[in-house]
């Protein structure tokens, strides 16, 4: 029934262009900081963001960060390694200078890794670069977090982290132990705080505390419904509103010349032992049954068959040709009111260095509109 479905709104869709938010507007409102500090407020349209690796020497990576402008993309995140011996924030500083429009950000650093105090320096740094164009985003760590051996960040210490990111940016002074800090040098209007947010519990927590929210839930209606329901909650917990706050949908970009080849992703592991399903959050299975899927238990490859591999490929992003890609980003805006995405290119652990070309190639051919 879903393929019919789907069949049916790609039919309707044929004509229609994927309309993209144009480049000459600033990454977006903030919401008042903990201080109290008010933030001019704009409306907002699509956006369409990639996930750029740190998989070649820094000059390069900036090059390519440069052409996903010239295809269009609205932004870009450079993931946040250090273990990978290429520091994100300089890549970010090197494509700003190559780029006029783009958004930029790291995809994503974390508390554990980095201190807030030095989260706050760089964002603000990178935004003397790119006026407008910045935001930090913030998450609990995996790869970069296990590198230094650390554990992810809980709840409570996201709490704390983007709390104090904020009121560092907002030129307030903030105490870590004995010390109380303040930034030398803030801008007139503080670089946006971002969570990205995969378990239910964090999802709540970026309504609370942050300025905006990369969202890990897929792109099915009762998925997204589910997650911006616990988005208000945070809100209300924290007595505002969700009116201008930026939600970003984290969406996988499997590119094939077919589908059931692009489909199969679910099918396949991340690393040894660990389901690519699962990767990086097992809190993908939670939203996958918020989307009525019915999983296995335990879940791992070999018991996932071809069509319940195309059902969770159709809740969780953009799996198939570049027309099938299209098409299913034009329904995640129809059936769900999806306005911003990030492209996740699919990937294992072997390759999550890999530059996403065939992705760049398929956006600037067929996705962007002609």
């Amino acid at each position: 029934m879903w393929k019919a479905r789907d069949s049916a709104i790609c039919a309707r869709a044929k004509s229609r262009l994927v309309t993209f938010r144009p480049f000459d507007r600033p990454f977006g409102p903030r919401i008042p900081a903990p201080s109290g500090r008010e933030q001019p407020c704009e409306d907002r349209s699509v956006e369409v963001h990639i996930r750029v690796p740190v998989g070649r020497p820094l000059p390069d990576v900036a090059y390519f960060i440069a052409r996903c402008e010239d295809a269009g993309f609205d932004g870009v995140g450079v993931h946040d390694h250090p273990h990978s011996g290429r520091d994100a924030y300089l890549a970010l500083a090197l494509a700003a200078s190559r780029t006029r429009r783009l958004r930029l950000h790291p995809v994503t650093s974390s508390p554990v890794v980095r201190h807030p105090l030095l989260l706050a320096s760089l964002a603000h740094s990178l935004e003397e670069i790119a006026p407008g164009r910045v935001a930090l985003t913030v998450a609990p760590g995996f790869l970069a977090a296990r590198s230094v051996g650390q554990p992810r960040a809980g709840v409570a210490a996201m709490r704390d982290g983007v709390l104090a990111i904020r009121r560092l940016l907002s030129g307030d002074t903030v105490r870590f132990g004995p010390a109380s800090t303040r930034l030398g040098n803030v801008s007139s209007g503080p670089t946006p705080v971002y969570l990205l947010a995969a378990g239910p519990r964090m999802v709540e927590l970026a309504g609370e505390v942050a300025d905006g929210a990369l969202l890990m839930v897929g792109v099915h209606p009762q998925a997204v419904r589910a997650a911006r329901a616990l988005l208000a909650a945070g809100a209300r917990r924290a007595g505002r509103t969700l009116q201008d706050f930026p939600v970003i949908f984290i969406v996988t970009l499997a590119i094939e010349d077919r589908r059931e080849a692009a489909e199969a992703w679910p099918r396949r592991w991340f690393a040894p032992g660990h389901p690519w399903l699962t990767y990086p959050s097992a809190s993908n299975l939670h939203w996958l049954r918020h989307a009525g899927l019915e999983l296995p238990d335990p879940v791992t490859p070999d018991a996932i068959g071809p069509d319940l591999a195309a059902r969770i490929a159709d809740a969780l992003g953009l799996f198939g040709p570049p027309e099938h890609c299209r098409e299913r980003l034009l329904r995640a805006g129809e059936e769900a009111g999806i306005e911003r995405v990030f492209l996740f290119p699919a990937h294992t652990l072997v390759g999550g260095y890999d530059m996403p070309e065939r992705e760049l190639d398929a956006f600037r051919r067929v996705i962007r509109p002609v």
